[in-house]
């Protein structure tokens, strides 16, 4: 079973854990992903080595532009995608599974979440884990310690106040913040 595999399932009705085959790679793949963050946070590491070891993680090339200040922490790797000159702060946590997509020039501040996952509030379905894709535009910046849910889109040039937990798509050129995120302004567009 491949990533791509595994990724699609997880769009189109995952298998159950049941499954032993789709098991066995899921994790294979969780577990290779917390041995490279282990590496990347437990070890001093240059700029060239950390671009190198987030493209092992996220099985893409990732552009040399990238910048990163560890910790970072993510628990599928596979389903990532970073645009050029990309830099993240300290202490990320991205929830990966549902597909992170993130533009040309962001900046990601210390200790933003990036959740992908939710699980059904009814009881009938045993908590089942639904996948929804973050899309992070070109030039977007995320506050310190802001959480970003399932299924949103942040716009070109948006801005997310620190602490902001952000549940719908954020318009480009706006600025959102507070619990849950509401619009503050819009930012001017560049001549």
């Amino acid at each position: 079973m491949t990533v791509e595999e595994i990724i699609e399932s997880f769009y189109n009705g995952r298998p159950t854990f049941e499954d032993a085959e789709w098991l066995k790679n899921f994790r294979a793949i969780c577990q290779e992903t917390v041995k490279i963050c282990m590496e990347i946070n437990t070890v001093y590491h240059t700029p060239e080595e950390i671009v190198e070891l987030m493209s092992k993680l996220t099985g893409k090339k990732v552009d040399s532009s990238f910048r990163m200040y560890p910790p970072f922490y993510a628990d599928f790797g596979k389903n990532i995608t970073f645009g050029k000159n990309i830099f993240l702060n300290s202490g990320c946590k991205f929830q990966d599974q549902g597909g992170i997509t993130i533009g040309d020039n962001s900046l990601i501040g210390h200790n933003v979440v990036l959740a992908t996952i939710n699980h059904s509030l009814n009881p009938a379905d045993n908590r089942k884990i639904s996948y929804a894709p973050i899309k992070i535009g070109n030039n977007v910046w995320i506050g310190s310690n802001a959480t970003i849910l399932q299924g949103v889109t942040i716009g070109d040039w948006a801005v997310v106040a620190a602490g902001a937990v952000v549940t719908k798509n954020v318009e480009p050129y706006t600025i959102v913040g507070g619990v849950p995120a509401k619009f503050i302004k819009a930012v001017g567009k560049r001549q």
